[in-house]
């Protein structure tokens, strides 16, 4: 990995970002990095210190989101401690009422919205590896799909109105859809190979739908991450770990979730952002797109080390795979709409 301790966030003041699950993880590390970047960042979640659960010692898992210290106004308080402004606000985005409220209150306030990024997860505490369709918990899996993907459909239902009214005056807005790897290949497990994949294709999606409102929406996926969750795992902290390795080599190559929320704030300021609208990228690729560097100065590069370790097997959406997303009935019948 290269190191590059001179990065310099771009400048995004005066932009208004929604990050939509961002109390902790990738989410965080996103907010984090639009607040060094100067924006006003909405951070969302179900976690508050008004009503956070004592950890039970030996028995919680890291995972247990109900459990982890975390919280929405703790983010919000990083947000601004980096040179942003962090607006903490308790939103359960399975709720519809309660996401019209949220995006009520941001036109109320702001009166615009340039950057949403869904990033809502949750499903840790659902996903059964190692079990095939005939027999997982399909009540876990149909929950899994309630967290990560009607969440991510109700806030773009409702946020994207207020993009679109902003791109229209202020320049193209954006649009995130947060998930797991950068291919169409099996994730292996039924349920997590359908959220995560679906999370791509939403992105497309409304890329199509947004294609002549001056809004890009594209997909994202981090690296090996070292989120709260996994140091706790690992028995780490950010500060040693590197002595994670010891029981997994390939932590090495992993990255911060800051290093993700630069690819984002490289995106949100890229003028040329919808020409890479309806596509998936990596947070290593864009790195070296774009030339940002961790919270450490390192350039983690996942998929040249899963490369160099398990061959040419990627298999990442590339233009040859796009291809095969464009055109077809609709577009051929209904070129104009929408």
């Amino acid at each position: 990995m290269n190191r590059d301790a001179s990065y310099r966030p771009p400048d995004l003041h005066g932009r208004v970002a929604l990050v939509a699950g961002a109390t902790r993880g990738t989410g965080r590390g996103i907010a984090l990095a639009l607040g060094e970047a100067g924006a006003t960042v909405y951070c969302t979640g179900r976690s508050s210190r008004s009503a956070r659960k004592v950890r039970r010692a030996k028995k919680s898992s890291p995972f247990d989101l109900s459990r982890r210290p975390e919280t929405v106004e703790e983010t919000a308080e990083m947000v601004t401690a980096r040179g942003g402004r962090g607006i903490a606000v308790v939103v359960d985005h399975l709720e519809a009422k309660q996401v019209e409220k949220l995006i009520a209150r941001i036109r109320r306030e702001h009166k615009s919205l340039h950057i949403l990024v869904n990033d809502i997860w949750g499903g840790d505490q659902y996903v059964e590896f190692g079990k095939t369709i005939w027999q997982v918990d399909l009540e876990k899996g149909f929950a899994m799909f309630r967290s990560a993907v009607h969440t991510h459909i109700i806030t773009s239902h409702f946020a994207l109105p207020l993009l679109i009214e902003t791109a229209k005056e202020k320049g193209t807005g954006l649009v995130l859809e947060i998930t797991d790897g950068d291919s169409y290949t099996y994730r292996g497990n039924l349920f997590y190979d359908l959220v995560k994949t679906t999370v791509i294709r939403l992105a497309f999606a409304q890329a199509r739908e947004l294609r002549r409102k001056t809004v890009a929406a594209v997909a994202l996926t981090p690296g090996f991450l070292r989120s709260e969750a996994m140091l706790d795992h690992l028995g780490v902290k950010e500060a040693n770990w590197q002595d994670a390795v010891k029981k997994d080599p390939d932590y090495i190559h992993s990255e911060t979730p800051l290093f993700a929320g630069r690819a984002v704030a490289a995106l949100a300021a890229d003028p040329n952002i919808s020409k890479k609208s309806g596509r998936i990228f990596s947070s290593w690729g864009l790195s070296d797109e774009y030339g940002f560097c961790d919270a450490d100065g390192r350039r983690p590069h996942w998929g040249r080390h899963f490369t160099s370790k398990y061959g040419d097997t990627m298999n990442s959406c590339d233009e040859g795979f796009y291809k095969y997303w464009f055109g077809g009935p609709i577009d051929t019948i209904y070129a104009n709409w929408p």
